[in-house]
C-alpha cells in the first residue's frame, strides 16, 4: 500500500482507526451495569512495575487496566470476555491486529517520506529521493521496513522502552534549544511564542524534565545499550555524510522546487542584527 499510493494508505489507516474503535465503544457500553466507583482508587503501589508504567504512559497507551492483578499481554481481551462473552473477546482481540496494521502502514508512510524530504534538502544522498511511478519513495519505504525487521528481535516492552529513551533524549535537546533561542535571539519573529519569560519557561521545562530524567534511569540494561548506539550512530552520520559529499563519493543534490529555508533564516538573523 506504500509503494501504491500516499492516499491509499490514509483511507485504509482511518478506515481500520474506526473499525478498532468500535468494538470498545460497545464494551464500554456493555459494562456500564457492571460499573463499581468503591475499586477506582484501589491501589497497590509496592507490585506497580514503575519502568512499564512510566513508559506506558509516557507512550500515551494504557495496556492494563488492574496493573497489581494482572500484567500480562491481552489482558484487554480477558475483559471483554469478562463482560460480554467470547464474541466481545475475538472481536476486540481482531480490533487490536487491526489497529497495529494500520498503525505500521502509517508509521512506515511517515519514515519514508521523511527519508525522501531529507534526500530533497541535500541532508541524504542523492539515491534515497528516488520516486515509484506512483510518486512513492522507494528507498524510503526499504530501509523503514528494515528498521522494523532489525527491532523484532526486542520484546515489545523493551521496544517501548527504548523508543522513549530516544524520545527522552531528544525531547531534552529540544528544551535545552527552546532555552537557548530565547536567551540568544529573543526578537526573532516567531509564528507562535509561548506567553512566558525566560524564567518562567526554564521553570516549565523542569518538570517535564525531571519525568524523564526518571524514565531513563528505570531503563533496563538492554534498552540502554540499543539507544546508546542508536545515540551514537546518529552523532556519527552527519560528519562521515558530510565528508562523503565533500569527497563526491555519492551524489547529493538540493530540489530546485522547495524553497530556499537557509536563506529565509538568514534574512531572518541579519534583520536582528539590525
Amino acid at each position: 500500500m506504500n509503494y501504491r499510493c500516499l492516499t491509499i494508505v490514509g483511507w485504509v489507516a482511518a478506515l481500520l482507526g474506526i473499525f478498532s474503535i468500535i468494538p470498545f465503544v460497545v464494551m464500554g457500553l456493555v459494562a456500564i451495569p457492571k460499573v463499581k466507583p468503591s475499586r477506582w482508587l484501589v491501589v497497590n503501589l509496592r507490585n506497580v512495575d514503575w519502568n512499564l508504567y512510566l513508559n506506558t504512559l509516557l507512550e500515551s497507551q494504557l495496556l492494563g487496566l488492574d496493573k497489581y492483578t494482572c500484567r500480562r499481554d491481552g489482558y484487554f481481551s480477558d475483559i471483554a470476555k469478562i463482560i460480554g462473552g467470547v464474541w466481545l473477546r475475538w472481536w476486540i482481540q481482531g480490533a487490536a491486529a487491526v489497529s497495529n496494521m494500520g498503525m505500521f502502514v502509517a508509521e512506515m508512510s511517515s519514515d519514508s517520506f521523511q527519508l525522501l524530504g531529507m534526500a530533497e534538502r541535500g541532508m541524504l544522498p542523492k539515491f534515497f529521493g528516488k520516486r515509484s511511478r506512483h510518486g512513492t519513495p522507494v528507498i524510503g519505504i526499504l530501509f523503514s521496513a528494515s528498521g522494523v525487521l532489525l527491532l523484532s528481535w526486542l520484546s515489545f516492552q523493551e521496544i517501548v522502552a527504548a523508543e522513549n529513551f530516544l524520545y527522552c533524549f531528544g525531547m531534552i535537546l529540544e528544551f535545552i534549544s527552546f532555552i537557548r533561542l530565547r536567551v540568544k535571539y529573543p526578537a526573532t519573529s516567531r509564528p507562535y511564542k509561548i506567553p512566558f519569560g525566560t524564567v518562567e519557561a526554564i521553570l516549565m521545562c523542569i518538570p517535564p524534565t525531571v519525568l524523564i530524567c526518571v524514565v531513563l534511569a528505570l531503563s533496563t540494561l538492554r534498552v540502554v545499550i540499543v539507544s546508546l548506539v542508536a545515540i551514537l550512530i546518529s552523532l556519527v552520520m552527519q560528519p562521515c555524510l558530510t565528508y562523503v559529499e565533500r569527497k563526491r563519493w555519492i551524489k547529493f543534490t538540493v530540489s530546485a522546487d522547495l524553497p530556499d529555508l537557509h536563506g529565509a533564516n538568514q534574512e531572518s538573523v541579519g534583520s536582528i542584527k539590525l
